[in-house]
């Protein structure tokens, strides 16, 4: 009996095997193009420095504000800091409500003094 089940085991793996290669031959499988990729963490700035602090573990390179906003703007424009359209005034407000999937933040997590700098270091960012 365990040998018949080992066989139908390894019969089930081999299918599985069949089954994935005929989906990466016809470009179905999904691929994570950033595999083994780590996130920037560096910064140039002392408000930049903030950005990675508070706010570049969902969006920068991998996040998953990035990876959720990709789905919505050019992926060009996913991570906050290449978006060209961002006004302080929205990013405060962004932040302090929370939009879409993104929870609102508080000041006890980010003052205002701090979400002021952020927000003026990522409109700069953007219109670079």
């Amino acid at each position: 009996m365990r040998m018949l089940v080992l066989m139908l085991g390894m019969g089930l793996a081999a299918a599985a095997t069949v089954v994935t290669a005929q989906d990466n031959a016809a470009g179905t499988a999904i691929v994570n193009p950033f595999r083994g990729v780590m996130q920037d963490r560096s910064a140039h700035s002392a408000d930049e420095a903030l950005y990675v602090e508070k706010c570049s573990m969902c969006h920068r390179r991998m996040g998953m504000g990035t990876v959720l906003l990709a789905r919505r703007v050019p992926a060009d424009q996913a991570e906050l800091e290449s978006r060209e359209a961002l006004t302080a005034p929205y990013i405060v407000l962004a932040a302090r409500q929370g939009i879409g999937n993104m929870p609102r933040i508080t000041r006890a997590e980010v003052s205002d003094e701090q979400l002021a700098r952020i927000a003026d270091y990522l409109v700069i960012a953007g219109a670079q």
